[in-house]
């Protein structure tokens, strides 16, 4: 496996709509699909270990629903990053996804190069949104889950780096790079960082680093 491509899994019930991703990803050298996954089961049967750059996951599958898998992927400690991909534009399923540590959120009738160029953004390190779901992520800024006071003096002076970094949206790749490190190395400090923190997500990790350096002018 090139270290140089994002790998990639796809979770989605429907064999068609896989193939169909895999094809749409095919064109850009730049990925990898090294599994897929019929089910949430399988999902988590595969994600922890294989630890992908990237998992796309449908939201609204048979048996264990795509909210379900997201929340035991990340109580699993899984770091990849997580993009939703569904037909629904609610905005509780949006708030829902986020806030169990989604990285992003599309629609499956996006129009494939820009579908394929969100999915390019996500694997780089950003937040990826449908226009149509733009509102709800703002009302879920806005009224932010209650979590515990996490202290930032808890983490090590390398995991508090990768914070920084993960903040100005760089992928692991970027890190590994700009730390000399190995990707693997930076995944394992993002899974301590994110547990010390009690987050879920990049993407919290990163408003949560925004906001303390708002709240110490630092």
């Amino acid at each position: 496996m090139s270290d140089c491509k994002t790998t990639v899994m796809l979770v989605d019930d429907h064999p068609l709509l896989r193939k169909g991703l895999r094809q749409l990803l095919a064109f850009e050298a730049e990925f990898e699909v090294v599994a897929e996954a019929g089910s949430g089961a399988e999902a988590l049967a595969t994600a922890p270990e294989l630890d992908p750059d990237l998992i796309i996951l449908d939201l609204n599958m048979q048996g264990m629903d795509g909210l379900e898998t997201l929340k035991r992927l990340r109580d699993e400690g899984v770091t990849s990053r997580i993009v939703m991909l569904t037909v629904s534009d609610s905005n509780e399923d949006v708030i829902k996804a986020i806030g169990l540590g989604a990285d992003g959120y599309l629609l499956k009738d996006s129009d494939p190069d820009e579908l394929l160029e969100q999915i390019k953004k996500a694997a780089s390190g950003k937040m990826v949104l449908s226009d149509a779901v733009n509102a709800a992520l703002a009302t879920a800024i806005r009224r932010p889950a209650e979590k515990p006071a996490a202290d930032i003096n808890s983490l090590t002076n390398r995991e508090y780096e990768i914070l920084s970094l993960i903040a100005k949206g760089q992928s692991n790749k970027l890190i590994a790079r700009e730390l000399d490190i190995s990707d693997g190395t930076v995944k394992v400090h993002v899974k301590h960082l994110l547990k010390k923190l009690n987050l879920r997500s990049r993407v919290e990790a990163a408003v949560w680093m925004v906001n303390h350096q708002g709240r110490h002018g630092s």
